[in-house]
């Protein structure tokens, strides 16, 4: 018996009966404590932009490229994470993307022009962060469950919530006490001493690595095998759709695949234009420092409870109608920056906080779950690695085009009003992109 074997016969002595239930929420736990780690690692740039904005003097436009610098690096390196993947599993992947980000961190804290930023907190931060963020999850995460899948990506996606919450009013106090520099040094000694050795030993790619079968059950299991089979028989509206070996360029081929990349890029422009300059926009209009990074945080908890919201009931209702509702909660948040200019008050921020969070972080889940739904196979990770490289431009350039659009108009109304077009066409985008046409989500299951 060669030593993977040993190591699985071994694990499923000690679990017992509970080891098929029992694994997959492990690989979802972990997966929620590098999301609050690895993705706030990148987030907390919206916490160090305004000190090095104060320290430096640059332009908003020019700092702020360096978030989409990191994301533009994304879109090159997706494709090459996806192939990782595939080859090598999340126990590699991870942790790679936690020495990168490590890494940018410290050697920030030495930067004297723009482009060492560019470099750093850019290319290595961001860049290093997708290796363990939603993309770098949705890599290997939907390999574990089928029935409960948007369930199962909103808890651990949920992750970089609770995350947000616990260190974004540290990491402001940090600042405001011992200076950026101390917090990027603290959170690179976190990355590489918890996230890193945590991914290494626990997290594992599918679960045949264990004998198991997606969504639990042993491999020999044949009656189970075959209610399950059943049950996504039921399921499937295009049955030649389903059974096609999916490569990349089979995929690129297909109008559904591009209908799903603008759904994902105009969502994530929204996302991360909101995400980077919201911080400055709440100082701008009177709210104070510590209760903007305050915001920031609850956007981070109130998503906690958003993302596994909203997952579940895509589990139920559809990943269309719940990618609009997430959607339409990022299109009323900027509705609500725009009235904080003339109502600067905290209950109205909070309005925005919820509508962001609650509802608008939920589309995190469906990003997960869809692209596997439809492009499932052994080429999935690679062809999920273009669909990440071409959807990172979106938060890319979300971020920079904003603040480009308010040095050039001295406000942010323009670029408030191109993200609510924008969230719009992202719905459009998805209900052409039409998963429901390929697989019912279970709570859509035929009944037999």
């Amino acid at each position: 018996m060669n030593n993977s074997s040993q190591s699985s016969s071994s694990q499923k002595k000690y679990f017992g009966a509970n080891l098929p239930f029992f694994y997959g929420w492990v690989v979802v736990a972990v997966a929620f404590v590098t999301m609050g780690i690895g993705v706030n690692a990148r987030t907390s740039f919206s916490l160090l932009f305004p000190p090095i904005l104060e320290e430096f003097g640059w332009a908003r436009g020019t700092i702020a490229a360096t978030f989409s610098i990191g994301f533009m690096v994304s879109t090159v390196i997706s494709p090459f994470i996806g192939a990782l993947m595939d080859r090598f599993g999340p126990r590699l992947v991870l942790p790679l993307g936690g020495v990168l980000s490590a890494i940018g961190l410290v050697l920030a804290t030495f930067a004297t022009d723009p482009w060492h930023f560019f470099v750093t907190l850019g290319v290595l931060v961001v860049g290093g962060s997708v290796f363990m963020s939603y993309i770098g999850h949705t890599l290997f995460l939907p390999n574990w469950f089928d029935r409960r899948r948007g369930l199962a990506l909103g808890l651990a996606f949920a992750g970089a919530g609770v995350g947000a919450m616990v260190l974004f009013p540290w990491m402001q106090h940090a600042i405001q006490t011992q200076g950026w520099r101390f917090a990027c040094i603290v959170i690179a000694l976190v990355l590489l001493i918890f996230l890193v050795p945590l991914n290494i030993l626990l997290q594992r790619h599918r679960p045949k690595d264990l004998g198991l079968e997606i969504d639990g059950g042993q491999m020999n299991d044949s009656a189970a095998g075959k209610a399950r089979q059943d049950e996504l028989n039921r399921r499937i509206v295009n049955r030649e759709w389903i059974e096609t070996d999916w490569t990349p360029v089979k995929a690129m081929r297909t109008g559904r695949f591009w209908w799903l990349i603008l759904a994902f890029v105009t969502s994530l422009y929204a996302w991360y234009a909101v995400q980077v300059h919201q911080t400055r926009y709440l100082i701008d209009v009177g709210i104070s420092a510590e209760v903007a990074a305050v915001a920031l945080g609850l956007v981070g908890l109130t998503g906690v409870f958003g993302q596994i919201a909203v997952g579940a009931l895509s589990d139920r209702i559809g990943r269309e109608l719940a990618w609009s509702l997430a959607l339409m909660g990022f299109l009323l948040t900027y509705a609500c920056l725009f009235l904080l200019r003339e109502w600067p008050s905290e209950w109205l921020m909070y309005v925005m906080v919820g509508l962001q969070g609650l509802i608008g972080y939920g589309m995190a889940s469906i990003f997960g779950a869809v692209p596997a739904e439809l492009f499932s196979g052994k080429r999935y990770g690679a062809i999920f690695g273009f669909i990440g490289s071409f959807s990172s431009t979106g938060a890319a350039i979300g971020p920079w085009v904003t603040g480009v659009l308010f040095d050039v108009a001295g406000n942010y109304e323009t670029a408030f009003i191109v993200a609510m077009i924008l969230c719009g066409i992202s719905i459009t985008a998805m209900w052409i992109a039409s998963p429901r046409k390929v697989i019912l989500v279970a709570g859509r299951a035929r009944k037999s």
